[in-house]
């Protein structure tokens, strides 16, 4: 039966921090789903594109962990049944592999029974909820696997997109989509071409497909008592089904978030896929928010690669094209690309510089498991790695401070030492973001609320810098003391309405 609606379908906003947990790469809680009767041979810890163990007991037994390192909602990679047997479609060193990552559906009512069960999922909303922790389903309306019944008996002739045998390739030319000069031809690929060639694309515009969708969006919501959703390759279905769809969820659940996936580093273009304003189309989306791609990019190569910091400032300044910036989910890494300790040129140093500003930047904050202890990893599937201490008989477990190497400690505790003052603070949730310098390797700004405001300086060379910047916005008053509550840098005196402050190469200070 649906579950009662108090503490429930609660959304989220900056004031939360999302935690993304791919499942079977989490922790193994129940063993006695490693290799289930229905799917045999499909677990290999030493393939990297096989099940290894992962499941829901496993993140219900480490809720404690995401709650002391102060995350406040969980989002899961999805959790549909995916095929019984190796998926020869696609291959990897040409070889088989499986759905573990959970984006090959074959039954949108069904829990991957390598991950438990729908009762061991409400188990897990509700272990969450009464930790305070929200959680959030990857949901694909977009496609199916290529092994889904639908294929070879679609419940209407204009199902799918196409055909097995006879279908277009996705070409991914999603820039189309937000062009107002473009045919529809030039679009068609986008919006009708099959994933890689093998994953069946939905055709929303069939009214029985959009349906079904809609209704087993509503589904998991109601049975589950989720808060938010996030939805998987979201340009490559029309945007009048997303209105059709959001306004579906609102009615039913007012309060539940959604964030849509646009891979892209284009502001305009992943800003025309936010809702609150129709644009040339006569579309509003509706859709809450959106990941920030379009920051995570400069991000990534100023606190990486030591690119100038000024890129991110440059491309913040692209906020005006956003319905409400304020509510886009920012990042440092995700299961889609390499981890950050893998670019040219990555370290510690930067990679706490990348967490300083995640968590003090405007957005809801969202950390990939393992990236708060600096896990390295590749492309996929490196980058997905089990985590460690996650299963039975790993030689160590980072889930406790015992088991984690200093440098693994280090980052930890940075990270939760700013998920606490994010919490604490309100500017860094709620606060306007004001730039009080920007130059090549130096960065500052401001988070400014009605009565009070914290100060974020960054210096990204590789030298000791002065940055010196004007206050006025965060409204000081001369002789004001401020202090850096990471306690390295020195104290910063108000004077004329300034403050000047000598920061150590790749260094970052938040004044307070």
């Amino acid at each position: 039966a649906p579950l009662p609606r108090e503490g429930r379908f609660q959304g989220f906003s900056p004031d939360d921090v999302i935690y993304l947990i791919m499942p079977d790469r989490f922790a193994n809680g129940d063993p006695s789903n490693d290799d289930p009767p229905v799917s045999r041979g499909l677990l290999s810890r030493q393939k990297s594109r096989y099940y290894h163990g992962g499941d829901l007991q496993g993140i219900i037994n480490h809720l404690p962990y995401l709650k002391d390192l102060g995350v406040t909602a969980v989002w899961l990679n999805p959790i549909y049944d995916n095929v019984n047997h190796l998926n020869e479609r696609e291959t990897y060193h040409n070889e088989p592999i499986t759905d573990y990552h959970g984006y090959g559906a074959v039954d949108f009512y069904a829990v991957e029974e390598h991950c438990g069960d729908l009762a061991k999922l409400r188990e897990l909303v509700d272990a969450a909820h009464r930790l305070g922790l929200k959680v959030i389903q990857d949901q694909v309306a977009n496609h199916t696997g290529p092994y889904h019944p639908w294929v070879n008996d679609p419940p209407t002739p204009t199902w799918f997109n196409g055909t097995e045998a006879n279908h277009l390739a996705n070409t991914w030319q999603t820039w189309t989509l937000a062009d107002p000069h473009a045919t529809p031809e030039m679009q068609k690929a986008t919006l009708e071409g099959w994933f890689i060639n093998i994953l069946p694309d939905l055709n929303q515009n069939d009214e029985e497909v959009a349906r079904y969708i809609i209704q087993n969006t509503l589904w998991w919501v109601g049975m589950t008592g989720l808060d938010g959703i996030r939805q998987d390759t979201l340009p490559y279905a029309p945007r009048r089904f997303w209105r059709e769809w959001m306004a579906a969820i609102k009615r039913e659940y007012p309060r539940l978030t959604v964030v849509g996936e646009l891979f892209d580093g284009n502001p305009a273009l992943v800003s025309f896929f936010q809702g609150g304003r129709s644009r040339f189309d006569g579309v509003d989306s509706s859709i809450d928010t959106l990941f920030d791609f379009p920051v995570f990019f400069p991000l990534r190569r100023a606190f990486a690669e030591g690119k100038p910091i000024r890129e991110v400032a440059m491309m913040l300044a692209h906020d005006h094209l956003y319905v409400n910036p304020n509510a886009l989910v920012t990042f440092l890494g995700l299961h889609d690309v390499a981890r950050f300790m893998n670019e040219p040129g990555a370290s510690l140093a930067g990679l706490k510089l990348a967490f300083t500003f995640l968590m003090t930047m405007r957005g809801t904050p969202m950390i990939y498991y393992g990236d708060e202890i600096a896990m390295p990893g590749g492309g996929d599937p490196d980058n997905r790695r089990d985590f460690p201490g996650g299963w039975p008989g790993d030689s160590r477990t980072a889930f406790d401070a015992s088991g984690r190497t200093p440098d693994e400690q280090a980052v930890f505790e940075h990270v939760r030492r700013l998920t606490r003052w994010r919490a604490e603070w309100e500017p860094l949730r709620r606060g306007s973001l004001v730039n009080l310098h920007v130059a090549e390797q130096t960065y500052a700004y401001a988070r400014v609320t009605a009565d009070d405001s914290v100060i974020v300086i960054f210096n990204n060379g590789s030298q000791l810098t002065t940055v010196e910047c004007a206050v006025g916005p965060a409204r000081l008053s001369d002789g004001a003391t401020l202090k850096d509550q990471f306690g390295l840098a020195p104290d910063a005196r108000v004077e004329g309405g300034r403050i000047r402050v000598a920061l150590p190469a790749r260094s970052a200070a938040i004044y307070k």
